[in-house]
């Protein structure tokens, strides 16, 4: 009996790559929550920021697009450059998908993966069971992987939405701060959006940005260079570069290649966020965070400014918008064997051709993927160029 290949995440980049084994008659089981990070890690309200081009899963057949979709599902067909989506039709198209291109889904969760000594890997599942895949090819997204400043580790147990302090990533429904003085950290789209959102739930809302960041807006697809090329990101040489062309960003010397992922399209709110934003949302640029405390049960945070003071912010809760950072040391599901025998840069995973990592059949794909293969990994659109070489590669190697 052939061994299948095990896809751990049932996002985006393990969606798109299970579809691409499979057209090529690769047997595959597929686990995990569809779409979970864009269902119950949003806020409730969210639009996306990528453009309608930037947002379909790759797909070896034709007729899968986002576009595909709104047509089959019969809603506001979403094209061009000016037309936002919102996160429901996202999850939908996503459910779609899946249904049609990854039908076997199984939602359970890989409880470990190890190596197996005849070869491949085995894997244990939730639901008791053992079995052994010949690859496996790990695609969980942001699971795990949210990024709190050490500054504000004001609970022994970490972030928690109940608690003084928490992340963007725990929190679907904004509405619970309606009346409540609520500070936002942070200078992207999340913290943007978020503040956005709470404020619109009735919140006073102040956004805090450190360090170099700084609270601007994307131009608006009208207001965009004409003679530069064009890339799901905007228009620049730059960009058309990382997107269409990112293998050889893994050849960087290792401080750019980081530097690039953190910098490339960092921290902005998309063009159609700012008339919401302005007049709703107080803004504070301070130079750095210096600590926080919690006094009579409300978080109070230290900061420097950049005139040199120093001040105490207050609020009812802290939302930290500060990003995720991929360690594979939160990869609880990797047995002891994987996980010594993995090649790391400053925690990621070193990847080779075909997204395949220093251990031969495991494979990372997605935000994992973009300290080697660049920031388009941190992006839907990202699964254009993986998923195609990453089955290629697995084809090639396992077949």
């Amino acid at each position: 009996m052939i061994q299948p290949v095990a896809v751990i995440g049932a996002g985006p980049f393990g969606l798109s790559t299970a579809a691409h084994l499979r057209a090529r008659g690769i047997p595959v089981r597929v686990f995990g929550d569809p779409m979970v990070s864009w269902r119950d890690h949003m806020p409730e309200g969210m639009l996306l920021k990528s453009t309608p081009a930037a947002s379909s899963l790759d797909c070896p057949q034709p007729g899968h697009t986002l576009a595909d979709y709104c047509d089959a599902a019969g809603v506001r067909r979403l094209v061009t450059d000016e037309d936002i989506i919102p996160v429901d039709t996202f999850i939908g198209y996503g459910e779609w998908f899946r249904q049609r291109l990854v039908p076997g889904l199984e939602q359970v969760r890989v409880v470990s993966v190890d190596r197996a000594a005849a070869g491949g890997f085995d894997l244990k599942l939730d639901s008791g069971e053992l079995f052994t895949a010949r690859a496996v090819v790990v695609a969980t997204g942001l699971s795990g992987l949210a990024h709190l400043p050490p500054e504000l580790a004001v609970a022994a147990d970490g972030p928690a939405p109940a608690g003084p302090v928490s992340h963007s990533a725990q929190h679907h429904d904004l509405g619970r701060f309606a009346g409540q003085e609520l500070i936002v950290i942070g200078a992207g789209q999340s913290a943007l959006e978020t503040a956005t959102l709470a404020a619109e739930a009735g919140a006073r809302v102040r956004v805090v940005a450190r360090g170099r960041g700084r609270v601007a807006f994307g131009a608006p697809p009208w207001k965009q260079p004409r003679l530069r090329p064009e890339s799901p990101f905007g228009r620049a040489w730059s960009l058309w570069a990382l997107s269409h062309h990112p293998h050889p960003y893994r050849f960087l010397p290792e401080p750019a290649r980081h530097l690039l992922v953190r910098r490339v399209l960092g921290p902005l709110g998309a063009w159609w966020l700012r008339e919401r934003f302005e007049g709703a949302v107080q803004v504070q640029e301070v130079e750095r965070l210096t600590g926080a405390e919690v006094r009579d049960g409300g978080p109070v945070l230290t900061v420097r400014t950049h005139a040199g003071r120093t001040e105490h912010l207050t609020a009812d809760h802290v939302i930290a918008a500060t990003g995720y950072r991929v360690d594979v040391a939160a990869l609880d599901f990797l047995g002891p064997g994987p996980r010594t025998g993995l090649v790391v840069s400053r925690g990621t995973p070193r990847l080779g051709p075909g997204f395949v990592s220093s251990i031969p059949g495991l494979y990372f794909t997605g935000l994992p993927a973009a300290s080697s293969y660049g920031p388009v990994m941190r992006f839907v659109c990202g699964t254009a160029y993986a998923s195609p070489r990453l089955a290629g590669h697995l084809a090639a190697a396992h077949g």
